[in-house]
């Protein structure tokens, strides 16, 4: 049995998993099979098809652990929820669209009006509008949208923080060390 202790810690140290977390992990296998021999149960009876394969027996306890990272195939693998990488990528987007709309002031609206501005009597001799005359008035109609886009993006940004900092708190973004 202690054949099988010595395995386990080899496939441990292969694993990467810290020397006080194999000292502790091979103790309690061996103390757990000295217990099993002294009571008369065989190695097989104590952990079934395990007892054939002790690499694979020291992996799946060093995961069960959670000393070494689970297997990307394994049920439950911790990895990135796409949802909350979309979500993130798209509120980050939305900010800075919002933010150059506002920067550059576009698009604009503007109005046109024929006819002489009033308080105007004559136009310069210089100018390009038409004898009648013409008023121009140009203003960004759009700044209300981008002002509520960029509030949104904001607003969705924080939301997405706080579900990451969630996320990782819950210990679902990587091993404990």
């Amino acid at each position: 049995m202690s054949d099988f202790v010595e395995q386990c810690r080899l496939e441990w140290r292969r694993q990467g998993v810290p020397d006080p977390f194999a000292d502790e992990m091979a103790a309690d296998l061996a103390s757990d099979l000295g217990e099993a021999e002294a009571e008369g149960v065989s190695l097989e009876e104590l952990l079934g098809d395990s007892a054939h394969d002790p690499r694979s027996f020291a992996a799946s306890w060093a995961r069960e652990r959670g000393v070494i990272p689970e297997r990307p195939g394994d049920r439950g693998a911790r990895r990135r929820p796409r949802f909350l990488v979309a979500f993130t990528a798209l509120a980050a987007i939305a900010l800075v669209v919002a933010a150059l709309l506002l920067a550059t002031g576009e698009p604009r609206v503007t109005v046109t009006a024929l006819g002489r501005p009033p308080g105007l009597l004559a136009l310069p001799a210089h100018s390009p509008l038409p004898a009648a005359g013409r008023h121009v008035v140009a203003a960004n109609a759009s700044a209300p949208v981008e002002w509520i886009l960029l509030i949104v993006a904001i607003v969705a940004l924080g939301f997405a923080a706080w579900l990451w900092t969630g996320w990782v708190r819950s210990g679902r973004a990587g091993v404990p060390a």
